[in-house]
Parts: structure tokens; sequence; C-alpha cells
């Protein structure tokens, strides 16, 4: 990507200018288009299960059985205006939580950078943008190349480049690059004229309802057996098969489970709520039911387990700088608009130490896609190239080999090694000791027969000795392909894991059969997030992270994670005792009636009777969304043997 060498930055607005702008366009927001009542009933007039209703109902129409066709035009309304109802109920969930993910953006007023939140945004701002951000006004480049994902605008998941002088659009997002761009319009004016949300609206099936989906079919297969059973019963017997017609539709009619997707919305909808209280968003309700099954969770060291507050405890200078001046080139490399972690501990160290960084020709932030940060100096008309990184990373771009003394522990914490003109210059060692809490939170996890296993992208000295501080026994291993994991159940850690890794082991784990949950933060774990069956944005997540997953931490460590785990299981009972319900309820309604007319030459309830009975049994089922629960300490699984038999010992009595 092409680079400006010279650019002077601006100095950004000024309060007063801000406040003339603010109330000349307003907040930078647009309200939701509202919930329509009345299209998400016609959307459930036309599904399946409501083409089945749809059938009989003409063919009572045809056959003169009004009465029969007012019912079943009943229940096809019930289910429609119900599903209706519960779809608003989960969209009023999702929008008042997607207030509480608005994106935050680094603005430069009154010539400081400062964070603020996308609605403060005024057209004018100086804004600046990195990797992992979603753009949140129309915008023009100012400094810098940048690849931006614009498939929430064009449809088109392809990155396209973005030169300075070129817009940007609101709602997309940054892939690469980083650099500045002054707000071009805000709000209505934007060109998506949305609300910009981190909620991912995208619906997807988890796997309770794929195994719900399959006991219906189940269900339809046996109410075609009866049916056949049926037809041939009245053909030996000489009776009109037309007659029998109403009535081998009500059997069909019996198994469509037209409360399911309102059960579904309500109980993932209640423990929405409930886990918003917690501090834990939901922007994929299937996510709370796919944790009742976790039973592998893929941790991030930095930030999740550890505090996320890296320290330099060691700085060695092996070139023939002094200290101070290699200190202020390696500051040079740092970024000072947006800091990151290990940024922030450079920095702070170089305070402690009154050293400031040269001033750099150029600088190019750290990219996890090439492992170090790099900046151009020129210093005494020398040119030098600064590389700030990765040890492991730098050590391959080194022109020498590296040999480095004994007595360098790099099993204190992370190494960041600086390089001169790619030569090998110094090291950083970096310590980020783990959290208070996260011992007893990775045992209480454990409790719940949830394997955690310690993803880092440090050393495996490193790895090995934070795994023990926090409850994590067995091997830590390095990172070399799928093929180096071996048993899954022996490892507590995996080290040297680069970013892009981490999707490839999140595949490979579901392949073995594994339920993953992830946690997460940066750009390149979006896709391992979205991957994963319940994919977890830790609190400092960038925000395509955070629109990658199902939850979203707004406050740190893995305490967190338990509420979702139990979240999960409640979701599970309730659904279960659905199942169990809805099983025995339909075999009674089918087998009942069936019965009765191949011993006793009669049909004991008749149509309307049974289509009565249908409404009630689905408007039972439907309060047990809300059930009490007691909370499993081990994942769940369905077991449709064990179901089956609970259903038909309740169906018989």
């Amino acid at each position: 990507m092409s680079q400006k060498v010279k650019f002077k930055e601006p100095d950004g607005l000024t309060t007063a200018e801000v406040t003339k702008q603010f109330q000349a366009d307003g907040p930078n927001d647009v309200a939701e288009p509202a919930f329509n009542f009345r299209h998400a009933i016609i959307r459930r007039l036309w599904e399946p299960s409501a083409w089945i209703l749809e059938a009989a109902l003409i063919l009572e129409l045809i056959l003169g059985k009004q009465i029969q066709a007012g019912f079943i035009l009943l229940l096809l309304l019930f289910a429609a205006v119900d599903g209706a109802i519960q779809e608003r109920r989960a969209s009023s969930v999702l929008h008042s939580l997607s207030h509480k993910l608005t994106p935050s953006v680094s603005v430069k007023r009154d010539q400081k950078w400062q964070k603020l939140t996308a609605p403060e945004l005024v057209v004018g701002d100086l804004i600046s943008l990195k990797r992992g951000d979603i753009i949140p006004a129309d915008v023009q480049l100012l400094n810098q190349d940048l690849e931006i994902d614009e498939s929430s605008i064009t449809g088109e998941s392809k990155a396209m480049a973005r030169q300075p002088s070129e817009s940007a659009f609101a709602g997309t997002t940054v892939l690469n690059g980083d650099g500045l761009a002054t707000v071009t319009a805000t709000g209505k004016n934007s060109r998506s004229g949305k609300t910009i949300s981190l909620i991912n609206h995208s619906r997807r099936q988890g796997h309770l309802q794929i195994l719900l989906g399959k006991i219906i079919s189940y269900l339809a297969i046996l109410d075609s057996v009866l049916a056949v059973i049926l037809i041939i019963a009245s053909l030996i017997r000489g009776e009109n098969i037309i007659q029998m017609l109403p009535f081998l539709a009500m059997l069909f009619i019996a198994t469509i489970p037209i409360a399911m997707p309102s059960s579904f919305a309500v109980t993932n909808s209640v423990e929405a709520n409930v886990l918003s209280k917690q501090q834990i968003l939901v922007s994929d309700l299937v996510g709370i039911q796919e944790a009742a099954n976790l039973n592998l969770l893929l941790v991030d060291k930095t930030g999740t387990i550890t505090a996320n507050k890296s320290a330099v405890i060691a700085y060695h200078n092996f070139s023939s700088y002094a200290d101070n001046v290699l200190l202020q080139y390696a500051l040079s490399a740092t970024d000072q608009r947006n800091p990151s972690v290990v940024d922030r501990a450079i920095i702070q160290y170089g305070q402690k130490q009154q050293q400031t960084a040269t001033v750099a020709d150029q600088f190019v932030p750290f990219d996890a896609g090439v492992g170090y940060s790099e900046s151009h100096l020129t210093v005494e008309q020398q040119p030098l190239d600064l590389k700030l990184g990765s040890f492991k990373r730098l050590s391959l771009l080194a022109k020498t080999p590296i040999k480095l003394p004994e007595q360098i522990d790099f099993s204190q914490g992370r190494s960041v090694a600086i390089l001169v003109n790619n030569e090998f210059a110094g090291l950083f060692i970096l310590q980020d000791p783990p959290r208070a809490d996260s011992a007893a939170a990775i045992q209480e996890i454990q409790r719940r027969g949830v394997k955690v296993i310690m993803l880092t992208g440090d050393n495996q000295k490193t790895a090995a000795a934070i795994a023990p501080q926090v409850g994590l026994n067995g091997k830590v291993i390095s990172f070399h392909g799928l093929t180096s994991l071996g048993n899954i159940q022996e490892i507590s850690g995996i080290a040297d894991v680069v970013p892009e890794d981490k999707l490839a082991i999140a595949k490979e784990l579901q392949k073995q059969g594994y339920i993953i949950g992830m946690t997460g933060d940066g750009v390149n774990d979006a896709p391992a997030l979205k991957q994963a069956d319940v994919g977890i944005a830790v609190e400092n997540a960038v925000d395509l992270a955070k629109r990658s997953a199902s939850m979203v931490l707004l406050t740190e460590g893995l305490k967190p994670v338990i509420e979702i785990l139990d979240s999960g299981h409640r979701v599970y009972q309730r659904m279960m005792t659905w199942t169990i319900t809805k099983l025995s309820r339909t075999a009674e309604l089918t087998m009942l009636p069936v019965l009765g007319y191949l011993f006793l030459s009669y049909i004991p309830l008749t149509l309307n009777a049974m289509v009565l009975v249908a409404i009630l049994n689905d408007l039972v089922t439907l309060v047990l969304g809300t059930d009490n629960t007691t909370i499993s300490y081990r994942p769940e699984k369905w077991h449709l043997a064990r179901l089956s038999k609970s259903a038909s010992v309740l169906a018989v009595g």
C-alpha cells in the first residue's frame, strides 16, 4: 500500500465549532425502523408449517366443513399472531441491547486526541481509523490507504482499497491500514442512513433447533404411517375415503409445532435480559442455548486470563547505541494515537526513564499479519528503519542470527524485539500478571464439565509459567500446525498461536465433535469468533470482534462466562420440558383417535375438539419458556431415546 511520507496532521475542531455543528445536524444517529407487526404476521403465513394449515383449511372449505375450517383458521391466525408478538419481544430486547454496543472512535478536538462514541461525532471532526474499527460516519480519507469491507452497503464481501481523498462510508469495517479521516456526513445524511450498531442481527439455527426439527420430522413420519393404516382400514371396511380426509388432515395439524418459534423466542429473550443485568450483551440469541452444550472453551491469555496491564520488567540493549537513544528510537515505533497494550507499556517505561520518542518521518502501525510496527527516521542525515514487535517474527528478519545470553528468562513474560536497519538491537520483556479472579473462575467453569484451553501468542515457556497459576493443569504445547494438537484432553495451553491459527483450531476441534466457545478481542479473532458455537468478545475487543461474536462482555475477566453457561442450562431445561410435553401431547392427540377408529370403529374426538385441544396444548407449552429450572454441572446432551421414553410414559398416562 502506498504511504504519504510527509503529512501535517490537522488540528481538528474546537469545542465551539463542535457545539455549533451539533446544533445544526443533531447526533450522529438515526432511529432504526420500527418493528412492523403486520409484516411479521404475513411472513408467518407463508412458511412450511403454515402451508399445511392452509392446505387443510382449503380442504375443509371444499368439503363444506365451515365450522372445522373456522377452527383451523383460528389456529393459523393464533400461530401467526403469537409468533409475531414473540418476535417483537425478541427484537425489542436486541434493540435495547444495541444501544449499549455503540462503537467508539479516537477524535481530535481542541488539539487533543480523545475517545468518543459514534453519536457524538459532527461533520468536520478529525478521527483516527485503525484495523477492526467500524467507520462511524461517512468520511474522507486523508493520509493512508485503507482496506475496507463494504459488504454492509454493497453486499460484496471482497475488501476494497480506498486511497487518500477517497470516501468511506458509515457502517463499513476497516480490515487493514491505519490513518486519519475527516467526517463528511453524519446520521440520516450518511450513505447508510441508519444507526451504527455492533449487534449482529443475522439469524442462525442452533443445535437445539436442528434437533427439534428432526423430532418434528419423525412425528410427521409417524403421522404418515398412521394415515396409511387408517386408509387401509377404511378400504377394508368399505367406508368412504373422502369422509376420512378431514381427519387425516387433522393428524398432521396436531403435529405442527406452532408454538416452537414462540417458545424459543420467549426463553432466549428472558435469558438475554438476565445476562444484560450481568453486564453481558447478547447479539445472537442462539448463542445462549448453545452454551448449554459447551464442552470446550478456548481462552485468550492476554486481557482475559491476565489483567491486560503489561509493564516492562526488563530492557536489554545489544546495540552500539546508548540505552536512552535506543529507547527513543523504540518509542518512535509505538502508536501514540491508538496505543495497544504493548505500546502503552513501552510508552510508560519511557516516561519513567524521562525519554520521548524520536520524531519519525513515517510510521506504520502494528499489523498482526506481519507481527511488528515500523518507523522511518532520519538521524544525522542517515536513514534508519525501526521495527518493534514479536521476537519470534523479527528474529526471522534479522540480517544475522540472534544469540542471546542464557540469563535472559523468557518465562517471565512477553518478549518484544527492536530491529534497527534489520539488525537486532534490543529486547523488552513485558509482564502481564494473571487476574486475581482468573483461577477461581476457571475452576468454576471446569466444575461445569467444560475443558478450558489457554491460547496465546507468547512463547511456550511464558505460557507454561502462567497456566499452573490459574489452575490449568496439563501440557502447554507450542503450536506447529493442527497435527501438533494431539490428544486435546491432555493439553491446558497452546503457545505461539498467531490470530490466524485460531480459526483453524476451532474448525478442527469442531470436527472432533466438540461444542466450542471462544473468547477474543482482535481483528483476526473475528473469523474464529463467528465460527465458534459461542463466540465471546471480551471487554476491550475491537468493533469487528464484537460484531462477529454472539456475546459481548462489558466487564473484564472470565467470571461472566459462568453466567453465560448458567443461562444456557436454563434454556436447555425449559426447551427439554417443552419437547417432552410436545411429544407426549402429540402422541396423545394422534394415537387416541386412531386406536379408537381401529378398535371401536369410531373417532372418540370430534374434529372441532381436536383443533381446540391442539390450540390449548400449544398455549400450555408456551408458558414453559419461563419455567423454574435447576443448573446442571455438565454439558447437556440430547438423548432422543430417553426423551421418547419419557414422552411415551406421559402419553399413555
